[in-house]
């Protein structure tokens, strides 16, 4: 799942090349359709593994404390999700459906597990994975990823909903958009053009997709408690961004915003209308957007300056999912 000019940020920074940015713009385009993972359940961080041999339950990556957990999970954790859930590239990745995933294993999902210690853990998530993928292969002869429940899972949390609106495609449009007119809003103009907002538009019609599959995963794993995870904070919520290091045109960075408000929206009203408990991410990452300092930012610009794919939560980001996870179990 996001997105996000040339306003002077508080910190000094170093002048960036036409060429980078350009370097930037491609790096952004990753392939989305990553391949599905597969719902195996043996093999670290693709499938049930034995408590806490993802990660330390107590520490996460750069020594920062991960607090423990009220009540440890005595069951099946599952995790669902797309590629803010797998973390590409944010640290070693796995072997077998991990690697074809680009699934970290040091993504939040392994690290709540190691915090929460459950019975056993399966982690499923794949870069690119829509709602779709949820349901069916993200390629030939890889399970959907709703095929790792069972009714013996005690948790399962899911992040879904990003790649329905396309945010690499978006944020990369929008940077190239950028490098026309950095001072204007030549992306928002781009997505309203003839009068509807698609991306807004797009938002509005991934609501009922979420929606069903809260409902196939209640009918897949009918115990378990289930936690949909919103979006962490992309772009900072004052201001007019850090173009050219984070390519978004200065008056587009209010709208695209706008757009990552209105998904996190959507995810918590479908969440409780249909009784799972919404883990708003956002809140917490306010002033860790990807505009800030290496070591503060917990999401990467279009230009990583630490190991994460563009637009995407670098180790940090992943740290403080966790978290979230965590207290929202409390």
């Amino acid at each position: 799942m996001a997105q996000n000019p040339m306003a002077q940020s508080p910190h000094r920074r170093r002048p960036v090349s036409l060429g980078i940015v350009l370097l930037g713009v491609l790096l952004g385009v990753l392939p989305a359709g990553c391949t599905s993972a597969g719902s195996g359940k043996a093999g670290a961080g693709s499938g049930k593994t034995g408590a806490g041999t993802s990660a330390s339950p107590t520490t996460g990556g750069h020594g920062q404390a991960v607090s423990p957990p009220a009540t440890r999970v005595s069951g099946t954790y599952v995790a669902l999700g797309d590629s803010f859930t797998a973390a590409p590239l944010a640290h070693e990745e796995g072997g077998g459906s991990s690697a074809a995933c680009l699934r970290s294993a040091q993504d939040y999902p392994a690290l709540a597990a190691a915090a929460l210690r459950p019975s056993s853990f399966v982690n499923v998530s794949c870069f690119g994975a829509s709602t779709v993928d949820m349901f069916q292969a993200q390629r030939a002869g890889t399970p959907p990823q709703l095929n790792a429940l069972s009714a013996a899972d005690a948790l399962v949390t899911v992040q879904v909903g990003g790649d329905d609106l396309g945010v690499s495609r978006i944020g990369t449009t929008c940077a190239a958009l950028s490098l026309t007119n950095p001072f204007g809003n030549p992306c928002q103009k781009h997505y309203t053009a003839g009068g509807t907002d698609q991306l807004a538009r797009a938002v509005a019609q991934t609501g009922p997709k979420v929606a069903s599959v809260l409902t196939a995963i209640r009918q897949h794993a009918p115990h378990a408690r289930v936690l949909l995870v919103g979006y962490p904070d992309i772009l900072p919520v004052s201001g007019n961004g850090c173009w050219p290091e984070l390519a978004v045109a200065r008056g587009d960075v209010p709208y695209l915003r706008g757009i990552e408000n209105q998904l996190n929206a959507m995810l918590a009203v479908t969440a409780a209308a249909h009784g799972v408990t919404f883990v708003d991410t956002y809140a917490a990452s306010v002033g860790h957007d990807a505009c800030q300092r290496p070591g503060t930012k917990w999401v990467e610009g279009l230009i990583p300056t630490s190991l994460a794919v563009p637009l995407h939560p670098n180790a940090l980001g992943e740290q403080a999912m966790a978290r979230e996870i965590e207290q929202a179990l409390r």
